[in-house]
């Protein structure tokens, strides 16, 4: 009795994707952005913010392989997922969605109201798109898009600061790059069973989203240069130079582009990021001399 309730956990833990609770890091842009970082009282309220987050993305996780569990086991991967593959109960796998969630927003709620609000936003935006908005071709990726930017700006919310619109919108561009390359390896990988496992991935082919992704990748490098080197994230930093960050994301791109179409990467952006020791050692170094130039000046 004991090893299977211990089954079952070990599944249910699997199934919230771990590895995938690096996509709230957006939760704690705002806290090193605004420069709060060493500040314990900010750093305590983003942490519970990000906490926040990621037992909402648990439930979220959760809820998408209840309504895919058929579609996901035509597919070559997702066929092992735990609700797919019949080792995780449905009937346990939706009392923990609704329990995570239901601690999720009462933290926000407790943190701050807007926060709470983000978060019942963001759960009402998943279910949307879990029932009804996947389904529509480049609405479906926006809408993804759209749940990292809410991330960073509940993390705002959580320590009451502003962020610049320019980072906004260069988090809108860079988490549209990332769906779109996500949605390309997708019909690369799954040919002509793509509908069989998501229908909208029949609207999509590779030409299409070779373009889309080209947009998000320049849109993504100029909003974060503006943003860099713009007169009020100057002012508000105190520092002219986080410029010199420019060139770390520069690579950055340029090396997830480089594993896409040379080692086809990207299906699952966390994944493609944490085994890559280049991607690795570039967004260390660029978290370094952000921190550096904001924090040391």
């Amino acid at each position: 009795m004991h090893f299977e309730r211990f089954h079952v956990i070990l599944h249910l833990l699997k199934a919230t994707r771990p590895h995938e609770w690096i996509k709230n890091l957006f939760v704690l842009a705002a806290l090193v952005f605004s420069g709060h970082l060493f500040d314990l009282d900010y750093a305590s309220r983003a942490g519970l913010a990000l906490v926040a987050f990621i037992l909402l993305s648990a439930a979220i996780y959760l809820l998408n392989d209840i309504c895919d569990r058929d579609r996901d086991r035509e597919h070559p991967q997702k066929r092992h997922r735990p609700i797919a593959s019949g080792n995780l109960p449905i009937p346990v796998a939706i009392v923990a969605a609704i329990l995570f969630a239901t601690i999720a927003i009462w933290l926000g709620f407790r943190l701050d109201a807007r926060l709470g609000w983000t978060a019942c936003i963001y759960v009402i935006q998943n279910l949307a798109y879990s029932f009804a908005l996947k389904n529509v071709v480049i609405l479906d990726v926006m809408i993804v898009a759209t749940g990292f930017l809410l991330r960073a700006v509940a993390g705002a919310f959580a320590i009451d600061v502003t962020i610049s619109s320019w980072f906004i919108l260069c988090t809108m561009l860079i988490s549209l790059f990332l769906g779109f390359v996500k949605r390309r390896q997708e019909v690369v990988l799954l040919a002509d069973h793509a509908g069989q496992h998501r229908s909208i991935l029949v609207e999509y082919e590779p030409r299409l989203l070779d373009q889309l992704i080209s947009v998000a990748t320049a849109g993504t490098l100029v909003s974060y240069a503006l943003y860099a080197m713009s007169p009020d994230v100057i002012q508000k930093s105190g520092t002219p130079h986080l410029y010199l960050t420019i060139p770390f994301v520069i690579y950055g791109l340029f090396r997830y582009l480089f594993l896409v179409y040379t080692r086809d990467g990207g299906g699952n952006p966390a994944v493609t990021i944490l085994n890559d020791f280049p991607m690795l050692l570039n967004g260390a170094l660029w978290a370094a001399t952000f921190v550096g130039i904001l924090y040391f000046r």
